[in-house]
């Protein structure tokens, strides 16, 4: 198994870290932003700098993209902007199947703006990085 599959594995995405008894409200607020933030840097950092990600989000809100993103840059700031716009947004993984060339990964997306959504996503993998994903709304 390479590195991208055992990350993407390991990477908890439902709900946050659980800490020993924060002090405030605020407190526990800051601690999983600043949680959310190393996570989507470490996930960003496993992709090519020239990689794509298609996803039916992407086209609803930049319909000019046609749904696609290129390059980790992009990758970087659409997740940035998915957290900014989506306080609250959490994943909660179901299934993962990889080998060294596709990790498939479902899960379902809750967020503030709708209903818990069922997702697929694909990960195409070379030399170590994700060079394509593709999300799939179920």
């Amino acid at each position: 198994m390479d590195e991208v599959s055992g990350v993407l594995r390991a990477v908890p995405l439902r709900g946050t870290p659980r800490s020993h008894a924060p002090p405030s409200r605020s407190h526990r607020a800051g601690l999983a932003r600043s949680l959310q933030r190393r996570r989507r840097a470490r996930l960003v950092s496993l992709y090519a700098e020239d990689c794509t990600h298609t996803s039916p989000k992407i086209r609803a809100l930049h319909p000019e993209t046609g749904g696609k993103l290129v390059g980790r840059k992009a990758l970087g700031e659409w997740c940035a902007d998915a957290l900014k716009r989506l306080p609250g947004l959490r994943y909660e993984k179901t299934a993962i199947t990889a080998n060294d060339e596709r990790v498939f990964l479902e899960y379902v997306r809750h967020a503030p703006d709708g209903p818990p959504m069922p997702i697929a996503e694909v990960f195409d993998v070379r030399a170590g990085k994700i060079y394509a994903s593709r999300v799939y709304h179920g």
